[in-house]
């Protein structure tokens, strides 16, 4: 028993170690000049802050971060308001062909991105034109469009959860004179507030990390979102690695901020309704 706590201890410090691994070098290309980049030290020489400045002095990369901000945040709301209405109905009421509707909501979390990208971008470009305003390059296109994908995934994520809320608590609240809404809001949603909180989380990762349909349906500063510049420091002059490393350090930390908010809720969330039965 003791030599398998020790190799299990030993297997997650292996494991631990190569996902930070990652990041580690990423820190350390950021933390170089270019006359330096190419060392075989895998340490940091000196405290090298001209990558960072240099980014973080760039109003174009601030517009960016702001874009992602936006379209994440906005998109993970939206995702969980609907997610959460959805799953309340396919968990409380008898819906013909409940199952199957459920079953095509995640069919289209199979296929590939890059499948719907011709056809969303000629959506974008020649059908959804009302007079001047289309949704191209647009932060409300990418928010719509991150929902077609991060909805199917919320509802499976809150039906599991919400099929843990036992229908009785349902019932004692009609007996009391409950209208349907508030069930849902003073019964259902206080106790779904964890499995909301991991889906906001994940749903809000998946956006903020999103680039090929940013890249895509985006051509402005006005809408393009912050993984999208990383691809600006790649020229026919060559590759800015330092200032590159920088931003993707640099964007990494807004996730982390808000996983640190959420991080008590993720283990409950995800193991809601596990136990049912």
């Amino acid at each position: 028993m003791r030599r398998s706590g020790i190799a299990s201890f030993v297997l997650w410090i292996c494991l631990t170690i190569l996902t930070l691994l990652p990041v580690w070098w990423m820190l350390v290309v950021s933390m170089r000049p270019r006359v330096k980049l190419y060392s075989k030290s895998v340490l940091i020489d000196d405290l090298y802050w001209d990558n960072f400045l240099a980014v973080l002095n760039s109003s174009t990369f601030l517009q960016y971060l702001w874009n992602s901000m936006i379209v994440a945040t906005s998109n993970a709301a939206l995702v969980c308001a609907l997610g959460l209405l959805a799953a309340f109905g396919l968990t409380r009421y008898k819906i013909s062909g409940g199952d199957n509707v459920f079953f095509w909501l995640i069919t289209n979390r199979m296929a590939p991105p890059a499948v719907f990208l011709l056809p969303l971008f000629l959506l974008f470009t020649k059908w959804f034109v009302f007079g001047d305003f289309m949704l191209f390059d647009t932060k409300i296109g990418l928010i719509l469009l991150y929902c077609v994908f991060n909805l199917p995934f919320a509802i499976w994520l809150l039906k599991g959860m919400l099929d843990g809320i036992p229908l009785e608590l349902d019932e004692a609240a009609r007996v009391d004179g409950a209208t349907t809404g508030q069930v849902l809001s003073h019964v259902i949603l206080p106790l779904a507030r964890p499995g909301l909180a991991v889906t906001f989380i994940l749903t809000w990762i998946f956006a903020w990390n999103e680039y090929l349909f940013a890249a895509t349906l985006t051509s402005s500063a006005d809408a393009r979102t912050v993984t999208t510049a990383l691809a600006e420091y790649v020229s026919v002059t060559g590759t800015n690695w330092g200032e590159m490393a920088a931003m993707a350090f640099l964007t990494t930390l807004p996730a982390l901020v808000v996983l640190g908010f959420v991080q008590k809720h993720i283990v409950t969330g995800l193991t809601f309704g596990a136990l049912k039965g």
